[in-house]
């Protein structure tokens, strides 16, 4: 994971809910819900990566040594 992506999971899904929020409020033109909306896109990969790395570390050590995840 890259050193300038030090947020967690918890706080870049705040950050989503934050945005979301924002576009539901009416008042909202529509040039700043377009923004909002790359915005939460941007978060949601950022979000969805670090889940996947998450995952991927997410492994029990077998008896004999290796590594198997833990839905096996």
């Amino acid at each position: 994971m890259a050193e300038e992506n030090k947020i967690t999971i918890e706080e870049s899904l705040e950050r989503l809910e934050e945005i979301v929020s924002k576009m539901e409020n009416p008042e909202v033109s529509l040039e700043e819900s377009f923004q909002l909306y790359e915005n939460g896109i941007k978060e949601l990969k950022e979000c969805s990566e670090k889940i996947d790395t998450v995952e991927k570390k997410v492994m029990k050590l077998t008896q004999d040594g290796g590594l198997t995840p833990l839905d096996e």
